[in-house]
């Protein structure tokens, strides 16, 4: 009997717990939206050196992307069609040391990788 009505109390509470509801208000400065979309419309404009692993018709495109992203998780990559192939591409480096090193790191897995300089830059 002490069991069961114990069983009816710890049922009721659950109950009385999961009912609970509430409203979260957030109070944000309205600058702050200004300030991301300047940031990102800097980071779209700025030039990045990238490493280009390889290419070929969308799929293989798909699936070379796939295993980019498990041998360098965390990396940066895309898929970007260049009439006729599709090249997959690693990395957002700003300095020409940066991305040297981590073309190193890649020539390891995808020896036929390439580093590409950005556009427009002379270095």
């Amino acid at each position: 009997m002490k069991t069961a009505v114990f069983v009816v109390f710890l049922t009721g509470l659950t109950f009385q717990l999961s009912a609970q509801e509430g409203t979260v208000s957030i109070q944000q400065d309205p600058r702050i939206d200004q300030l991301v979309k300047l940031y990102t419309e800097v980071n779209s404009k700025a030039e990045f050196y990238q490493i280009q692993v390889g290419f070929g018709n969308y799929q293989k495109a798909q699936n070379l992307k796939n295993q980019v992203d498990i041998d360098f998780p965390g990396w940066y990559s895309k898929i970007e069609f260049e009439s006729p192939t599709y090249r997959v591409r690693l990395g957002r480096f700003r300095t020409k040391l940066e991305a040297e090193r981590k073309y190193l790191e890649v020539r390891k897995k995808y020896p036929d990788a390439m580093l590409l300089k950005p556009e427009g830059n002379s270095q």
